[in-house]
């Protein structure tokens, strides 16, 4: 039997897609309107509408190109962009790629080619995936963070931040020169208290390079020999080796350029306040942001007083040893010549000195990562450094220990150890047999088998003791502070970004260095800054065991780049540039801002575009991007980082909000089945076979089955391309919408498509005659029922689109398609409606039948449905009737029956009179418009 000739099939949705794809291309039909610059356009059909910014995360380009699993926020978007553009807004959906970064870097130097060649190559194959599945971008807007035009403007972010203090008393950032002009008339004292007039140009410039909000210092990172680069902690595995490579990674203290985001600590955790974001993702970045209050206390010690920061002041009288991070300044100056008489064994590490326990402990714990040691903290190891500390309270004397468990680059890099209230302190304490006494008594006795962490009394703590927890932190604070040991404080687990890499594929620098060997910033003239063309681009690696070796960044082999004669104000001078290049963060932390003005030359974004999509919309409102949708594995870092970015500029006057992201949804994930033969090696899931209920094989051998992430090296990677072929676009788009709510994760099941391509199927049989192309439908008016339904589905569908459940708006659809196949003829308006409805989801054969329809101008600009109220009202309702909790029947009754009425009709209805039989009815209850309940006995 031969298919009828107009048939709606992947043959014709891979005619029909293409064609409307090239048509949205040549027309720019979903390019937004700017209100100025070159992008503006009065006569737009959304000109001076309400505007939406909705945004994704953009992608990194892979050689791989996308799997299923990657489009799944970005239709999500497109659709939800469609429906708001149909609702009335002037919307802009933009989309570029983050194009910088380690894995071209690697790919390049494996294949002998550049990574801008490969990149190109990447984002080519990514914009026609994209073009391939219907994405409806302003395409004018597109472009990828290694483009010159994009990352001179990163470059001049990174100067406005390092040309910028922070004042804490005003709180925000301002610029250099005004804390230079402070220091000049004296308002602000240096740091030694000399006049400023009296210290030299060198020493002038380190007071105020400490100040930078961009700033060097020696810092320690996580140094991998084998890659020959630092990396950041999220790209360390809690094994404490390299996330590509699996290489050793290694601490190291290093020259290193950092951000100072601690400055804005606290306004990065206020300001979560007023964004629509998850609860569960403000807690992330709280719980990363750490805020602490407690106390600064100083034990003092022969090397100098040592300073911790506790949030239990009130345990101080507990404090019986105390713990330094192995790279703490003041352990050499601890370190004892020789064992005090009677020390324990297990204190000093099997060595006959201090000085040698303390160098072995130190190099074993710099062959971990701060990761790993944080991993590692159930295992307490440390040893003594035969020095002692005076806890303040009591005079009492401590000893002082080193462990890998408390770390330099948090708090002070000291802890004053509590064992009897402290979960790890305990263990420590247990593990080295020292004192553990209590001062915190709870309602029953301690019987010292753990911590003991509730709340209580002070006991065994002098001045303290008696006073509830509360009281006594309030108490101690105060004494320390009239003894000068000590003062109030609140800390902040967050550190500063650390901001170099060693390597060749990133933004350079605009930084050049005189001949003091300090930073100077290049004038904006000098921007962008681009990489020289080098052959071998490779970081010098090493021994992946050689933790002694140091970076040497590859742009160090770029003689005649690196060595360059500027006039930076003080005449033509020969300058160093900065060898290291930025992070991959720092294209993604500010690209919002230039989709909203692309093509500005002069200026980051023109205000009046800026403040248009962005802008603050009321006093109470943080500003930013309408709605950004990406994976919850961006939800510290990226958004941190991007916050930070926005704030600074925000306080230089460069953008109107103080946030980027206004609302942020954070879409699950699609994954796979992976199989494994008996060997545990992967094979095609595609040619698995389940030859039972749980039994799978692959060629005539039995498999094992897994459920995970989709990839290659899983071989159960699934492309657009491949659903496309044989479905079409518009299927596929069904089908990912369909699979679930949005924010959740699922499983791929490619046998499940045909679901979605049955209902796009039927969509075009109520409206195209399959046999003869014919479009059938009639203009008569629509039954009363037929208009109940649809109404139904408008105000249903526009509600889903509007909240993001996509799913269920594919459920009202199909819903109402099935109700108008069984219509005939179908009258225009239902279906006319229908495809309008559709459009968001199925744009190529929404645009094919609205054409057939008879329409011209395509769809993407015609009023979405509007449910008419007086259509929404049931003539009946149905009310399940309940005897002593159980339904035993049900009745239909008009809408506005009164009480009585449905009482009668509960009682008369055939099912539940025949249970009521012999029995006395104690209580009727009539819920209104829900249910009947019947109390018999």
């Amino acid at each position: 039997m031969t298919e009828p000739a107009h048939r709606y099939d992947a043959k014709l949705a891979n005619e029909i897609e293409p064609r409307w794809q090239e048509r949205w291309e040549a027309e720019q039909t979903f390019r937004a309107p700017n209100p100025a610059g070159p992008l503006a356009e009065p006569d737009h059909p959304r000109a001076g509408a309400p505007k939406k910014f909705v945004m994704d995360m953009f992608p990194y380009p892979s050689g791989a190109g996308l799997h299923v699993g990657h489009p799944l926020g970005f239709i999500a978007t497109d659709a939800y962009s469609r429906y708001l553009r149909m609702a009335g807004y002037n919307v802009l959906h933009p989309m570029g790629f983050d194009a910088f970064g380690l894995p071209t870097e690697q790919y390049a130097i494996a294949t002998g080619r550049q990574p801008a060649e490969i990149t190109a190559e990447n984002i080519d194959r990514y914009r026609r995936q994209l073009r391939l599945v219907g994405m409806g971008y302003d395409n004018r807007r597109a472009f990828a963070t290694t483009d010159p035009d994009y990352f001179k403007w990163t470059q001049w972010i990174f100067l406005q931040i390092f040309n910028s203090w922070y004042d804490t008393e005003a709180d925000r950032a301002r610029p250099i020169d005004e804390l230079i002009a402070a220091f000049e008339s004296g308002e602000r004292a240096t740091p030694d208290g000399r006049p400023w007039a009296e210290l030299g140009a060198v020493e002038r410039r380190r007071v105020i390079d400490g100040h930078r909000l961009a700033y060097v210092t020696e810092a320690p990172v996580n140094w991998c020999p084998g890659l020959g680069t630092v990396l950041s902690n999220e790209e360390v595995t809690s094994e404490g080796r390299s996330e590509r490579g699996n290489f050793p990674v290694y601490t190291r203290t290093l020259k290193q350029w950092m951000m100072r985001i601690t400055a804005y600590a606290d306004r990065l955790l206020s300001d979560l306040d007023g964004l629509d974001w998850s609860d569960s993702l403000k807690s992330m970045q709280r719980n990363w942001i750490g805020k602490s209050t407690g106390a600064y206390v100083d034990f003092g010690t022969y090397a100098g007083d040592i300073r911790v920061f506790t949030t239990r002041p009130d345990t101080l009288f507990g404090a019986t040893y105390m713990v330094l991070a192995p790279e703490h300044p003041l352990v050499e100056a601890l370190t004892a010549e020789s064992w005090p008489a009677g020390v324990p064994a297990a204190w000093t590490g099997g060595h006959d000195t201090p000085a040698a326990a303390v160098a072995a402990y130190r190099a074993f714990a710099a062959a971990k990562t701060d990761v790993e040691r944080q991993a590692d903290a159930k295992e307490k190891t440390g040893v003594f450094t035969g020095g002692y500390a005076t806890n303040p309270v009591n005079g009492e004397t401590v000893p002082v220990f080193i462990a890998d468990y408390v770390l330099a680059g948090y708090g002070t890099g000291a802890i004053m150890a509590v064992p009897a209230h402290d979960e790890r302190d305990f263990a420590f304490a247990k593990a080295f047999d020292l004192p553990i006494r209590q001062v915190i008594s709870g309602e029953a006795p301690w019987d010292g088998e753990s911590a003991y962490t509730s709340d209580g009394v002070a006991v065994n703590s002098g001045i303290l003791d008696g006073l509830r927890v509360l009281e006594a932190k309030a108490r101690i604070v105060e004494w320390l502070a009239e003894h000068g040991r000590g003062e109030g404080a609140t800390t902040f687990r967050l550190r500063d970004w650390l901001f170099s890499r060693q390597r060749y594929w990133g933004e350079p620098f605009p930084i050049v260095y005189d001949e003091t060997g300090l930073p100077v910033a290049l004038s904006e003239e000098h921007l962008p800054v681009e990489l020289p063309h080098m052959d071998d681009f490779s970081p010098k690696t090493f021994d992946p065991e050689d933790a002694d070796s140091a970076p040497e960044p590859p742009l160090g082999r770029a003689k005649d780049w690196v060595e360059v004669e500027l006039d930076l104000g003080d005449g033509p001078k020969t300058y160093t540039r900065e060898l290291n290049t930025m992070p991959n963060w720092a294209g993604s932390s500010w690209y919002e801002l230039r989709y909203t003005d692309p093509q500005a030359a002069e200026k980051l974004a023109d205000p009046a575009n800026e403040s248009y999509w962005m802008g603050p919309q009321d006093a109470e409102d943080v500003g930013g991007v309408d709605l950004y949708i990406g994976g919850v594995e961006h939800a510290v870092l990226h958004l941190l980082y991007a916050r930070f970015w926005q704030k600074v500029l925000f306080d230089l006057g460069h953008v109107s909000s103080r946030e980027p992201f206004r609302r942020l949804f954070n879409q699950g994930y699609i994954q796979a089945y992976a199989y494994t033969d008996d060997r545990g090696v992967y094979v095609p899931a595609e040619e698995v076979r389940e030859e039972a209920e749980g039994v799978f094989t692959y060629n005539g051998q039995k498999v094992n089955r897994e459920y995970g992430k989709m990839g290659k090296s899983l071989k159960n990677v699934v492309t657009p391309d491949e659903v496309c072929a044989s479905y079409g676009a518009d299927t596929f788009r069904v089908y990912e919408m369909s699979m679930g709510p949005l924010a959740e994760s699922k499983p791929w099941e490619t046998r499940a498509i045909v679901g979605s391509q049955r209902f796009l199927q039927r969509l075009w049989r109520n409206i195209v005659d399959e046999e003869t192309g014919e479009v059938t439908v009639v203009d008569a008016a629509p039954a009363p029922e037929t208009l109940r339904e649809l109404h139904k589905a408008i105000a249903g569908v526009r509600d889903d689109y509007e909240h993001l459940r996509m799913n269920t708006a594919v459920a009202k659809l199909i819903t109402l398609n099935n109700h108008v196949t069984g219509l005939n003829p179908v009258p225009r308006e239902v279906a006319e409606a229908l495809v309008a409805m559709a459009a968001p989801i199925a744009p190529h054969i929404a645009e094919e039948l609205w054409e057939r329809l008879g329409h011209e101008g395509g769809i993407a600009y015609v009023d979405f449905p509007v449910a008419d109220e007086s259509h929404l009202v049931e003539d009946t309702v149905t009310y399940p009737v309940q005897i002593n909790g159980k339904v035993r029947g049900r009745i239909e009754v008009a809408a506005g029956a009164d009480e009585a009425t449905v009482k009668a009709a509960a009682l008369a209805e055939e099912k539940v009179a025949a249970n009521l039989a012999g029995k006395d009815v104690k209580k009727v209850i009539v819920v209104a418009g829900k249910m009947v309940s019947i109390v018999a006995k």
